[in-house]
């Protein structure tokens, strides 16, 4: 029993090695996907800084998620595809926890963002007289901040709660990150107690957030509808389209990772991709691809870039 009270150093990230035979195609697509997602992110933070027409609410709420899903990226995907090429798969344990407070943390600030944005799309069409007075750009900017703070607080505890003891032998953790509910069960506390904690909170934080935007949407869609003109129904709804996309995206796929029991043998290893690579390479391409306003300003970007060069 004292043999495994060994004090760890590192952990194991076993991920994608039990799939040798695939891996190198497995490095390929997520490389792909990776920039792809980055190329999105910064398209969007790019054009909303340089186009004075996307200078609005709604656009800088856009802009956040697209930085804090930038962040969320890098903490996870460039050690996956590192550990996919290296034999050595290891992670300091203070590493492991710097890992999992910034996916958990940049995660839950992704949740409070979005339901940010179904605020705004709220005030605007249920209050457009007043949306002006009420949604500034500085009121945006203390939103966003209070999203971040929000969002890493959660992480904070969660982080410390798992990490307040030891960890007992083996040292594989079955994930390709530092994911809460691998790294919990090796814990030598009392695993199930921290897990259960651990998940409350989780759970909690994910479906209070989607209930406030499920929420939002009832009041604006009881608006819209009593809107006389298909034309100006149609123009409301076409504004929250893309909102409403990536948030049945989001937490259709986090609700996989957080709501679905443990996978046969602890592994959550595939029930994790579509959360953590699909959903921010999915997501600036919903709203780069269905957004009129961004479409626009990239035509006039690459207008700009041909007259330069003539």
């Amino acid at each position: 029993m004292w043999i495994n009270r060994i004090i760890l150093k590192e952990f194991i990230l076993v991920g994608f090695s039990v799939y040798p035979d695939i891996q190198t195609f497995i490095f390929v697509v997520f490389l792909c996907l990776y920039l792809f997602t980055l190329m999105g992110n910064v398209a969007i933070m790019g054009l909303t800084w340089v186009d004075r027409a996307l200078h609005t609410p709604m656009y800088l709420f856009l802009s956040a998620l697209s930085f804090s899903e930038t962040c969320y990226t890098m903490t996870i995907i460039p050690k996956m595809l590192a550990d996919l090429l290296a034999k050595d798969r290891s992670i300091s344990v203070v590493g492991c926890g710097l890992q999992m407070c910034f996916f958990l943390g940049l995660g839950g600030t992704n949740c409070v963002i979005l339901t940010l944005m179904g605020y705004d799309r709220f005030l605007d069409i249920c209050n457009p007289l007043r949306y002006p007075l009420l949604m500034t750009n500085m009121v945006c900017g203390q939103l966003v901040a209070s999203a971040w703070a929000a969002g890493f607080f959660v992480s904070l505890v969660e982080t410390s709660l798992i990490f307040r003891g030891f960890f007992c032998n083996p040292n594989l953790v079955k994930h390709f990150l530092c994911h809460m509910r691998a790294v919990v069960k090796l814990s030598c506390l009392d695993s199930d107690f921290t897990k259960l904690i651990v998940t409350v909170i989780s759970v909690s934080g994910l479906l209070g957030t989607f209930m406030l935007i499920i929420l939002t949407y009832i009041f604006i869609l009881s608006t819209v509808l009593r809107i006389p003109s298909t034309e100006g129904k149609q123009k409301a709804f076409s504004t929250c389209t893309s909102h409403l996309t990536v948030v049945i995206i989001h937490f259709g796929f986090a609700s996989i990772v957080y709501l679905q029991p443990e996978a046969s043998g602890g592994d959550d290893t595939l029930i994790a991709i579509p959360y953590t690579v699909l959903t921010p390479f999915l997501s600036p391409l919903i709203f780069t691809l269905r957004n009129k306003d961004m479409k626009n300003a990239f035509r006039k970007m690459l207008g700009k870039v041909v007259v330069l060069d003539k």
